[in-house]
């Protein structure tokens, strides 16, 4: 799905305008990027949780050349499955 899809779904299951559902799309993302940036995870009971992590610096391959790289650290975010939909997916 993409994120035009996204707001079309939004739209329809909500019962509100499109340019209304890109706004509500766009303030979760940014918020949600705003609570990472903040060192905050996001949890959402039944859904899931979104949660920076750090990864430490370490040495890569060029899968091309066979080069072995310096990877320096960097923060990157995790989702992990909250049960509800866990359930949802596995038809339970």
């Amino acid at each position: 799905m993409t994120k035009a899809e996204l707001i079309a779904s939004v739209a329809d299951k909500a019962g509100i305008s499109r340019d209304q559902a890109k706004k509500a799309v766009d303030a979760f993302t940014d918020s949600v990027v705003d609570s990472l940036k903040n060192g905050q995870d996001v949890r959402l009971v039944g859904f899931g949780t979104f949660a920076a992590v750090t990864r430490k610096a370490g040495t890569a391959r060029n899968p091309r050349t066979g080069e072995t790289v310096n990877r320096p650290a960097s923060k990157t975010a995790r989702f992990r499955v909250g049960e509800g939909l866990k359930s949802a997916l596995n038809g339970r």
